[in-house]
């Protein structure tokens, strides 16, 4: 039935895009008809995907919404890929097919310069550094790290990943000016008030979701139209509930895992910056929202197919789609980058930037050897030298006796010997 119907709305959409096409004249652009048959191809593609793909571990607010998304990550990869295998001026050039305005180098805004919270030498507005930093992406920041706390259900993992990325802003503001901001724009700003109270907001409501009876009943059965209202509504909260336990330090796979994802978090992030820079888009560009907002859906599945597989190995046998296809957009994002300006990529890290990252890579990479082989093994000993001192006690214990044998040992043919009596 589901094969049939996806025919039927295959065979409908391809009647309508060649019933369009025949109704006018076919105009003598090439670049008009190029664009033209590849959205309709497009359009075909995520009507036979919306309705053939594999179903994720999200069911609300439909199945075919996470289909579609999982679609257009297949779109998105294959145009990453197209552009990666351009040359670097039509691959900026290209983008004018997208939109008319780009493909035109823009210069980096720098947010450091005056730090000073509170100027005096400016008497008409003493904190205008404060008012020049509160843009647009203030409330970015906030909803953000809300909508990733949602997808990662995790305080420790969130707050490590935000002030991660705020060392990282301090290691490479000499690559990108747009990196360069004033230490209470940091710290202040954006890990305590944005990030902080995203990430607060997030668990808030984490918690009320942990909580949440979940009883669905049909709508047509809800006699009031306010519980309508209400189950309508609540089709876009979850089916049920399952809460994150990533448990980093319990394997060295968790370990391990936990670390890449905080890894690809953070490539995904950096992504955003590079690749506006070389493609040349402008940060408030729609291309750029259009892209958060996919990675806000596309993430969701991925963590929780992440988990899944972590969670439960012998069920989930292998990784979810969603999970391979965004981390192969990550990739071929930083490839993209990487190709388009090595220059700026391979400007050296300043000597003391170098140093901190040399010592935190080692503080870590002791830690691990330390929680999942030496203390193991410390363990272990401590472990066969306790059974060692029991032993030797039980064998002292036995010879005090006189005759050689251990009063445990003769519990049992007293036993015996109480029985055959009976």
């Amino acid at each position: 039935f589901r094969r049939a119907h996806t025919l039927t709305v295959l065979f409908i959409l391809t009647c309508a895009l060649g019933y369009v096409t025949l109704l006018e004249e076919t105009p003598q652009d090439t670049a008009y008809n190029t664009k033209r048959g590849i959205v309709a191809s497009i359009l075909v593609f995520l009507c036979f995907g919306v309705t053939q793909a594999k179903d994720g571990p999200f069911s609300r607010p439909h199945p075919a919404y996470w289909r579609f998304w999982l679609c257009v990550s297949v779109v998105y990869e294959l145009f990453l890929i197209f552009i990666l295998f351009q040359t670097v001026q039509d691959g900026r050039q290209f983008m004018k097919y997208i939109d008319p305005h780009l493909g035109v180098p823009l210069p980096e805004r720098d947010y450091g310069g005056n730090c000073l919270i509170y100027d005096p030498g400016n008497a008409t507005d003493p904190f205008h550094n404060i008012w020049d930093k509160l843009d647009g992406f203030v409330p970015a920041h906030f909803f953000g790290w809300y909508l990733k706390t949602l997808m990662i259900r995790d305080w420790w993992m969130c707050m490590i990943i935000s002030v991660m990325f705020e060392f990282l802003e301090y290691s490479l503001e000499h690559q990108l000016p747009n990196f360069s901001e004033c230490w209470w724009d940091h710290w202040i700003m954006d890990v305590i008030l944005c990030n902080g109270l995203g990430i607060y907001c997030g668990m808030k409501t984490l918690s009320w979701l942990s909580l949440k009876t979940y009883k669905w009943q049909g709508l047509w059965n809800i006699p009031t139209y306010k519980g309508k209202m209400k189950r309508i509504v609540f089709q876009f909260t979850p089916y049920s509930w399952v809460k994150f336990e990533w448990k980093p330090a319990s394997s060295l796979r968790r370990w391990l895992a936990v670390c890449g994802i905080i890894f690809v978090f953070l490539l995904a992030e950096l992504n955003t910056f590079y690749l506006k820079f070389v493609l040349w888009m402008p940060p408030e560009h729609y291309l750029v929202l259009l892209r958060l907002v996919f990675f806000v859906n596309v993430g969701g599945v991925a963590m929780r197919e992440i988990y899944d597989f972590m969670d439960d190995p012998k069920f989930h046998k292998k990784l979810g789609q969603q999970a391979w296809l965004v981390a192969a957009i990550t990739a071929t994002e930083f490839l993209i980058v990487v190709k388009y300006d090595p220059y700026t990529l391979t400007l050296s890290l300043p000597f003391y930037i170098t140093q901190c990252w040399i010592l935190g890579i080692i503080l870590v990479l002791t830690w691990t050897a330390w929680r999942f082989f030496i203390r193991d093994i410390t363990l272990r000993y401590k472990e066969i030298r306790r059974q060692k001192q029991e032993h030797r006690h039980e064998k002292d214990k036995c010879l005090s006796n006189g005759d050689g044998h251990s009063a445990l040992l003769d519990e049992p043919n007293e036993s015996k010997l109480r029985e055959r009596k009976l």
